[in-house]
């Protein structure tokens, strides 16, 4: 793969998950759609495109057994529930900055109970990360509501346990579409009373395809095709524009505000992660 493409493929990949994030807020904020009917139709609009990619790919066939696993699909249906639940009353680089703080800080803390020692860079890394975080929730004007933080925190420690079980996965798209396939009978369950009561507007449908379709099954499908190309601190350094990127979503498609506060946290949060994860990279090498 030329330098060009892996970065015009690994730039679409960010802008996916970002998308999530900004289309998320863009349904529920307009009130297009309720937030478990989102998830459900996501997660089942996933399912499918991801089942599409590996059909035309030859690897996936009628009557072939499902990949993934039952654990790793219940991980991803808390995910995206309270994924969707918290962008209730979060804006878009908010959610996601909580989200991803959420994430890292989730596989620290299962790395120190499996017997991991991190050291003094990655120790003061995630320090820095979570002063931040504690900073940017602090009660105050423009503090964020409690409940939906929690929730987005829930969602961050699901998609993290999501993350540990696939980890070494010799076949990630495979199990990815297994793991959302198992999770669509209850996408169905979410999506029913909204799409039996008409109470989903055509917009409210957009939105919530083009998370599972888009950002979601495509997303992840150029994902996985780069990642081989990347080293792996590049992979996880990467990920930390995502926040960024929804935060500029936000603003251009939503008009959220971005506070100083944001702003200024948003760097703590962002430079201690990466101090963790330069520090965990020097301690292997």
């Amino acid at each position: 793969m030329t330098h060009a493409r892996l970065l015009v493929l690994t730039t679409l990949a960010m802008v996916a998950f970002a998308a999530n994030s900004v289309l998320n807020r863009l349904a529920l904020a307009d009130g297009t759609i309720d937030a478990l009917a989102y998830s459900g139709i996501r997660l089942a609009a996933g399912a499918l495109t991801l089942a599409a990619i590996l059909a035309l790919r030859g690897a996936m066939r009628p009557g072939d057994r499902i990949a993934g696993s039952w654990g790793g699909a219940a991980s991803l249906a808390a995910y995206a529930t309270a994924f969707s639940l918290a962008y209730l009353q979060l804006d878009a680089g908010l959610g996601a900055l909580i989200l991803f703080a959420s994430v890292q800080i989730g596989m620290l803390a299962w790395a120190v109970l499996k017997g991991e020692r991190p050291g003094a860079l990655e120790g003061g890394g995630f320090f820095l990360a979570f002063l931040s975080l504690a900073l940017l929730l602090r009660p105050g004007t423009s503090a964020p509501a409690p409940f939906a933080v929690v929730l987005m925190v829930l969602a961050g420690l699901a998609w993290a346990a999501y993350t540990l079980i696939g980890r070494g996965s010799s076949q990630p798209l495979r199990d990815t579409a297994g793991n959302f396939l198992r999770c669509t009978p209850l996408g169905v369950i979410l999506a029913a009373p909204a799409v039996w009561g008409n109470a989903i507007s055509p917009p409210g449908w957009a939105y919530s395809i083009a998370s599972g379709a888009l950002a979601s099954g495509l997303g992840y499908a150029i994902w996985y095709a780069v990642l081989p190309a990347l080293p792996r601190s590049s992979a996880a350094y990467v990920q930390l524009t995502v926040p960024a990127i929804a935060a500029i979503g936000g603003v251009l498609f939503i008009a959220e505000p971005l506070s100083l506060r944001m702003i200024l946290c948003a760097g703590g949060i962002l430079g201690g992660v990466a101090l963790a994860l330069w520090g965990a990279e020097r301690r292997k090498t």
